[in-house]
């Protein structure tokens, strides 16, 4: 039974200033340092209440629909001629997708603290739907910060956030993208600091959101460890999960970090390929840098400016990562890689046409590494694949691909 010591043991990283060895930290302006002083002071303090621990891991069963099952893609497997490929169905959340259990937590810790007005940003929108919802449940306002090119592609997540009452505000600078709305939500937090909180989804920006962020979703890999146990008695022999900012990834991860002979792959998104430098591949094709509050792996120019991103997926279309994701290419505990637009859509097909399974276009880049992973394996092997989200959100991004209006 989890308790309040599944949120406070086996802390290596990061350190107490909120690094991950040369990564993380909290470069923010001085505005922001009360207000992250504020919730460093909560997050210490809550994550060590049992009752608090309680309530989140009830709600965490009876609301989200915990535990998510793994399952053996038998058909997918065969396909491939090698390993065994299972899935992490975080799919089959409440609200289809793992950004809930982040959204669950941090929801119950505003209301804590007293924050009634929420604020998010959005890519793909499931963060924001889930955050959306949660604010529903708990009666707090909601605010959602998102491009204007992901309003586009995800109407149907926009249509979603605004029945459960969130409002959502289009960002018009920039990329028009998840850097931009990000960047937007910083801006309304400094100005309304006293009565908001900002729900952050990734495992990015200034400590602590990096550590609190993968500790609520390191839930994801703490039962998958022990659903492999229990069901092949032995732990997989890679790990797969899709980087854009990093929370699905770093949430499977965490748990197996001291498991090494576990690999891990990080997928990035390879848009329309490394070489033409319209991707999000920051670990695989950028450098050390500070970005949104936190040093870490991004993608800029000469001039240090940061660059357009690319991705079919706008929950990948993001040029940094999780600064833990940083640590862990440097110190080579995880490889990463990436995954193009094109393989990513043939992935999508195979998963649907095989096991009847519409994954989310961020998940399809770490099912078709974990597809050509397999291949190279023994079929005595395991490859655990993270589905971090449902597909349905996409339908119309890849109806449009085929030429075809819904």
């Amino acid at each position: 039974m989890p308790g309040a010591s599944d949120y406070d043991i086996g802390r290596p990283q990061p350190d107490a200033t909120g690094h991950f060895g040369d990564y993380g930290g909290s470069y923010v302006s001085e505005t922001l340092m009360h207000a992250l002083d504020e919730l460093r002071e909560a997050w210490s303090r809550w994550r060590k209440d049992d009752e608090f621990i309680r309530r989140l891991d009830h709600d965490l069963a009876h609301y989200v629909g915990r535990p998510s099952p793994v399952y053996h893609a038998e058909r997918l497997s065969a396909a491939c001629g090698g390993a065994q490929i299972w899935l992490k169905r975080e799919d089959l959340n409440h609200t289809g997708a793992h950004k809930i259990n982040n959204t669950v937590g941090q929801g119950l810790l505003a209301k804590q603290m007293g924050k009634r007005r929420i604020i998010a940003e959005t890519g793909a929108g499931q963060h924001g739907v889930a955050t959306a919802t949660v604010c529903a449940r708990l009666d707090q306002d909601c605010v959602v910060y998102m491009g204007e090119t992901d309003i586009k592609r995800q109407s149907i997540n926009v249509f979603r956030m605004k029945l459960l009452g969130a409002e959502v505000r289009s960002v018009t600078s920039g990329s028009k993208t998840l850097k931009d709305a990000l960047n937007e939500a910083m801006r309304d937090w400094v100005t309304n600091i006293d009565d908001t909180f900002y729900v952050i989804g990734t495992v990015a920006g200034p400590h602590p959101y990096p550590e609190m962020v993968r500790d609520f979703n390191a839930v994801v890999g703490r039962e998958a460890r022990r659903q492999m146990l229990e069901q092949r008695e032995t732990l997989p022999d890679a790990l797969v999960a899709c980087v854009g900012g990093g929370s699905n990834a770093m949430g499977l991860f965490h748990p197996f970090i001291g498991d090494t002979d576990v690999k891990m792959y990080g997928v990035e998104a390879a848009g329309n390929g490394l070489d033409t430098g319209e991707h999000a591949a920051s670990l695989c094709a950028g450098r050390p840098g500070v970005l949104h509050g936190c040093r870490t792996y991004l993608l800029d120019d000469d001039a240090g400016q940061i660059v357009h991103t690319h991705s079919v997926s706008a929950g990948l279309d993001y040029p940094g990562v999780g600064p833990e994701h940083a640590w862990l290419k440097d110190s080579g505990r995880a490889q990463y890689v990436a995954i193009n637009d094109q393989e990513a859509l043939d992935a999508t097909q195979a998963l649907t046409r095989l096991e009847g399974i519409l994954p989310a276009l961020e998940s399809a880049h770490a099912v078709a590494y974990g597809m050509k992973l397999a291949a190279e394996m023994r079929p005595d092997q395991v490859v655990l694949v993270n589905l971090s989200g449902r597909g349905d959100k996409d339908v119309e991004t890849l109806a449009g691909i085929k030429g075809l209006s819904l």
